[in-house]
């Protein structure tokens, strides 16, 4: 079995980690606004999502030896660990409902902010669990006031999502005050032919609409996305997008914590003699339970829709394939950005490891990028996202300087 022991393999873990995790979002935003279900999206993304875990466990957690100490896989599946197991289960249940419920955020507030929000409420809450939880091996001077500046960052995300809806509702009112639009600002009479043509369009065939496409950030830019997305969010309230997005980042706070309880066994759970669960063995049953709890889920989304999405069906999801290869290759994305968070955590602790949460920074170039985020916006908006992507750089700079390293002796007693 192959371990991460040294600091300097840990913010390696980190770094590609930061990359994977940042890339999966983007791709599954970029579907939603082309028009495909996210019932859909996410049913893909979960199978890809899972087989990440499933590799990694066969083959970094069957390299090598297995050793009493350090059991392989394979071999810890057949040991009597259900307490360890339970809190991989857990975690991997709430971060599959902390998931889930992203994909409906951006919708609402867009990619940046939601990335931010979520990801600064798991490092205020999550790290400073895991600071305690692993025995305070991180430097506590340093670690806290990065995680202030996370909390400061979750303010300036949610100004800057409030000064962006107002940009967008003053280019909308001079589409709905226009004299020839008769039929009201969010009535289909009022789109141009060449945008409704585009909806048919295969969602993977970008040329098809390029040059169609009008310009980021205009009212037109607006209304030529939302006649297109999936979910359909003008005219309705911000509070929405915002309530999910906390809700989201509620969930994801905890699932960090659960895989260091399941993986170190702070609480002594487990029977004298037993080993602790692997990274490698504790990840596979972390993914399988929010595996599970996405299938059941986006399953009965299918049926039963919610935010107004239209009703699917299991034979609508299988023959949909439009953009199917872009969702997969999300549930990779995600699946080996998660298992190298925690491979990098189980070296260098769990709290340092959050600083993956960085991931906004690489989500907010994306959706700057791709999909024309704060284009032709109020130069409050720019003060405040430049202020929010500043002061999360500080956090995120601070949390890895705040790096320790997880000794053999914290290993077998992490209260100590």
């Amino acid at each position: 079995m192959y371990m991460v022991e040294s600091k300097v393999g840990a913010i390696g873990c980190m770094l590609l980690s930061l990359f994977f995790l940042g890339t999966w979002p983007a791709l599954l935003t970029m579907l939603e606004r082309r028009g495909r279900l996210p019932q859909h999206t996410y049913l893909d993304y979960s199978f890809t999502n899972f087989l990440g875990a499933i590799i990694i466990a066969l083959t970094f957690g069957e390299f090598g030896r297995s050793t009493v100490d350090q059991p392989s896989f394979l071999t810890q599946l057949t040991q009597d660990n259900w307490p360890s197991i339970l809190f991989a289960v857990a975690g991997g249940v709430v971060l599959s409902l902390g998931n889930l419920s992203t994909q409906y955020a951006w919708a609402f507030v867009g990619l940046s902010v939601t990335e931010v929000v979520t990801a600064s409420i798991t490092v205020v809450i999550g790290t400073t669990m895991n600071y305690f939880l692993d025995g305070k091996i991180n430097r506590a001077e340093i670690l806290f006031p990065g995680v202030g500046c996370f909390l400061i960052a979750v303010f300036l995300a949610a100004a800057v999502h409030e000064s962006n809806a107002s940009d967008n509702k003053a280019k909308l009112s001079s589409v709905s005050t226009d004299p020839k639009n008769e039929a009201g600002l969010y009535d289909n009479s009022m789109f141009d032919e060449k945008y409704k043509s585009s909806v048919t369009k295969d969602v993977e065939d970008l040329s098809t609409i390029e040059e169609e496409m009008p310009e980021f950030g205009t009212a037109d830019f607006l209304i030529d996305l939302e006649n297109k997305r999936a979910i359909k969010v003008l005219g309705k309230s911000t509070f929405i997008g915002l309530a999910i997005t906390f809700f989201a980042g509620a969930c994801l706070s905890l699932f960090s914590p659960a895989f260091n309880l399941a993986t170190n066994d702070q609480w002594h759970a487990l029977k004298d003699g037993v080993p602790h669960l692997t990274v490698y063995t504790a990840f596979f049953f972390f993914s399988l339970s929010c595996f599970i709890i996405a299938i059941i889920l986006n399953i009965n989304f299918l049926y039963r829709p919610v935010l107004d999405l239209p009703k699917s069906s299991i034979k609508a999801y299988l023959a949909d394939w439009n953009g199917r290869k872009w969702a997969l290759l999300a549930g990779l994305l995600c699946g080996f950005g998660n298992g190298l968070q925690f491979m990098g955590g189980q070296a260098a602790g769990y709290a340092a490891a959050d600083a993956v949460q960085a991931l906004p920074l690489v989500s907010t170039f994306w959706g700057i990028l791709l999909f024309g985020e704060y284009r032709r916006s109020s130069r409050r908006t720019y003060i405040y996202l430049s202020s929010m992507l500043l002061m999360f750089i500080v956090a995120v700079s601070i949390l890895m300087a705040s790096a320790g390293q997880r000794t053999a002796e914290k290993l077998q007693s992490p209260t100590h």
